[in-house]
């Protein structure tokens, strides 16, 4: 079973995808609000099947999560933009320290 969410009542998987970017890290604000704006402009055009909902940027990587319905969508977005999708792997389960109660 995959972690999904429903949107619009479809239900649509959510993936975590790992970029490498060497330097990653140390890129200026300005940049990585470029690097966004390039990833949010492509999301729109793609249509709504699609979203970025946050990421975490590393020394070389930045880990990013999405919804989109398969992981051929997630690939064609990396594309567009012009950033790997060194990793993509589908959330099978969410836990966070309320999991332990």
């Amino acid at each position: 079973m995959l972690a999904s969410v429903r949107i619009r009542g479809v239900v649509v998987p959510k993936f975590v995808i790992e970029r490498e970017v060497p330097g990653a890290g140390s890129l200026s604000d300005a940049q990585l609000r470029e690097i966004s704006q390039k990833s949010v402009n492509v999301l729109k055009g793609m249509g709504p099947e699609i979203q970025w909902l946050h990421s975490y940027v590393t020394g070389d990587k930045v880990y990013c999560v999405y919804l989109a319905p398969d992981e051929a969508t997630i690939q064609e977005h990396a594309k567009r933009v012009g950033l790997p999708a060194n990793r993509v792997s589908a959330v099978r389960r969410l836990i966070d320290p309320t999991s332990a109660e």
